[in-house]
This record gives structure tokens, sequence and C-alpha cells, in this order.
């Protein structure tokens, strides 16, 4: 009986499209032309623009002024340790950019950025 000999694999080649979707943040001008040289140039706060800025995002993702995120979770995110980040939020709310009426606590880490530029 012969031995049946099976075909060597043959290399197929696929071909795949991977599409990735990003959402956009859609910043006031205010926020690059007035609060960017503010915040970092006048301030010399850089970690406050990047905490903003990181803030502002959680805000639009769901879509509420008033957003419950963690210190640890902000610090982790932006790239800040956990004390610069705090005081990033300090000097926010000191600047009104963050309402100094709520108050977080590790309970209730409840946050509200503010835009006192829109009327």
């Amino acid at each position: 009986m012969p031995l049946l000999s099976s075909p060597l694999p043959v290399p197929v080649w696929i071909n795949v499209i991977v599409i990735i979707t990003m959402e956009g943040l859609t910043l006031d001008a205010y926020v690059i032309d007035i609060l960017l040289p503010d915040l970092v140039g006048h301030d010399r706060r850089p970690a406050a623009f990047i905490v903003y800025l990181f803030l502002l995002r959680q805000a639009a993702i769901s879509r509420r002024d008033a957003i419950s995120i963690s210190l640890q979770t902000i610090a982790t995110k932006t790239g800040l340790s956990k004390s610069t980040a705090q005081a990033a939020i300090r000097h926010l709310r000191r600047r009104r950019l963050l309402d100094p009426n709520v108050t977080a606590s590790v309970t209730k880490p409840v946050r509200r950025v503010l835009r006192p530029w829109v009327r």
C-alpha cells in the first residue's frame, strides 16, 4: 500500500483592516490661549493644567460638571504623583476652576469642573 503524502501547508496571506475610533475632545480656545500660559507660565503650575485637562475630559465623557474620581485615579491617569495631583487640585480650587464648595472625600470623591469663561 503506497504512503499518501499530505501536501505541504501553503502560506495564506490574510489582509486585516482594523479601525480604531477615538473620541475627540473639543477645547474652548480660552483653554489654550489664556489658561495654558496663565497656569504654566505665570503660575508655574504645569501639573494644574494637566489635571484640569484630564478633569475636563472626564466631565465631557460623563456629560456633567460634577464627576466622581479619586485622587489616586487622577494621579495614575495623568502620570503625576499623588501629592503633585493634590497640590494641583488645591491650586485649581483657589483659581475657581474647580468648585471650592464641593469637598471630595475618600468615600465621596466628587469634583465639579468649572468653566468661568462660559456664560
